[in-house]
């Protein structure tokens, strides 16, 4: 394992060269306009594993995009790890606030990375991550050393609730069998503090609609004597929070995991400023539920968000209009032991109990998934706390996460197996925003880390 960083060194052009190759596709899975781009996003990876070394790699058809499947088997009697991955990505919008277009990948310094960043839609989220991976089994193979058996399932659908993967793995559980899963779609801490996400939050999307009059109105002629849609909707979202930003949704909380004080002080030993974190965002204060700090609030604690609200003239310029319709798109992040279908019913029963006389309302259920708790006491925890702690020479934090990866809870009722998640990523990095970037550095240094992983997890497997 000692030529791994020589390795990396000696390819590194290349490395970014065919990352940046695969960025340059628009894989938006959740626009049908990009439906083409996504397949040939699926083909790409497909090539991309065959060439480091995969004996056998095909695309599987599902309801929905592709899975691309692969697999190195030296030995059956030798552990097996599974990779999972994703090549769709995030919508860019809005075009407009990115410094470089989405999909013509430039690497450009920034204050926290000084050795340059590839800016692109899914540089970090999930494209850079998951190519990781592939390059890491290229070094393996070629250097033999290549210490177990590894397998690789890529979807298209992350970004959309992962529906088709769900159908996939039902149905392929003896292709998928594994003893450990793999995954690399989070973050850690910082380039000098390295961390394991050991939490994800699950998820609950849901689209509301809410109608008033037959048409939309004159403002002056109707203004006062109807309701208004778009007032409405925004008094009802209001009231889904009280004054300590409590979720007033009836029994939302009732099955939340409290932590204890000894947890939640173990927490807090993560490295943490609260004034840089400000800083970066432009804040003047941070905000969020009473009784809880800014780390707990986006990661042990449920969330009810707003992500887009629209309705009536949004143009250029005046018209006076009472809208007929109103709509939001609100996303709740949910904890271990919130079923994300009992929260969606909830949300639903509640949004509608609450619309006053004047308008009727619809709740449209989009996708979720659960929450995830892995334990830190776990061949592949240990495993990945060895592999980061000689890669970067510092011991890792276990830390808890505020995103949903909502497969991940599937793969073990389904698999019955652990996911361990080793992010290379950091906070800053703008995934599903404008300007989302992933440094070289941490692509370079995940390439490096991940072999280690597979040595130590077949080390301690004996």
């Amino acid at each position: 394992m000692d030529t791994i960083k020589d390795y990396v060194q000696k390819n590194k052009e290349r490395f970014l060269n065919e990352l940046i190759d695969l960025l340059k596709i628009p894989s938006v899975s959740a626009d049908s306009a990009y439906s083409q781009d996504v397949i040939d996003t699926a083909n790409a990876v497909k090539v991309s594993l065959e060439k480091a070394g995969c004996d056998f790699v095909e695309i599987c058809d599902t309801p929905g995009y592709p899975i691309v499947y692969g697999e190195k088997i030296i030995d059956p009697n030798l552990p097996t790890v599974l990779v999972y991955g994703h090549y769709d990505v995030q919508p860019p919008d809005p075009l407009e606030l990115w410094t470089s277009p989405p999909f013509e990948p430039v690497i450009k310094k920034t204050e926290l990375h000084p050795e340059g960043a590839i800016f692109a839609r899914g540089a970090c989220d999930d494209k850079g991550q998951m190519y990781m991976h592939v390059k890491a089994l290229e070094y393996m193979v070629q250097t033999n050393n290549l210490p177990c058996n590894v397998k690789f399932m890529i979807e298209g659908e992350e970004e959309v609730g992962s529906a088709s993967l769900s159908w996939f793995v039902e149905r392929n559980q003896e292709k998928l069998k594994n003893d450990v899963i793999l995954i690399s779609d989070t973050g850690m801490i910082s380039n000098t503090q390295p961390s394991i996400t050991t939490g994800l939050r699950g998820l609950s999307y849901v689209e509301v609609e809410v109608t008033g009059p037959n048409r939309d109105l004159h403002s002056g002629l109707y203004g006062g004597a109807v309701a208004n849609p778009i007032n409405v909707l925004a008094k009802m979202i209001a009231s889904l929070h009280d004054e300590n930003n409590h979720i007033t949704i009836p029994g939302f909380y009732d099955k939340v995991e409290e932590l204890s004080d000894a947890e939640r002080a173990e927490m807090a030993k993560a490295p943490f400023s609260l004034e840089a974190y400000k800083k970066a965002l432009n804040l003047n204060d941070i905000y969020g539920e009473k009784g809880y700090t800014t780390n707990e609030r986006n990661s042990i604690r449920p969330t009810l968000d707003v992500n887009g609200i629209w309705g009536g003239y949004t143009g250029e310029g005046a018209k006076t209009v009472i809208a007929s319709k109103a709509f939001a798109k609100i996303s709740m992040r949910l904890v271990p032991n919130q079923d994300w279908n009992e929260i969606t019913d909830l949300f639903a029963k509640h949004f509608e109990s609450i619309a006053p006389s004047g308008v009727t309302v619809k709740v449209k259920p989009h996708h979720g998934g659960q929450g995830y708790v892995t334990p830190i006491d776990s061949i592949g925890y240990q495993a990945a706390a060895k592999a980061y702690n000689e890669s970067f020479g510092v011991q890792p934090i276990p830390v808890r996460s505020g995103g949903s990866i909502p497969i991940v809870a599937l793969f073990e009722k389904e698999l019955k197996s652990k996911t361990i998640l080793m992010g290379f990523g950091l906070d800053s990095d703008a995934i599903h925003s404008p300007n989302e970037h992933f440094g070289v550095f941490n692509y370079l240094k995940g390439i490096e880390t991940i072999p280690l992983f597979y040595k130590y997890f077949v080390e301690l497997s004996k």
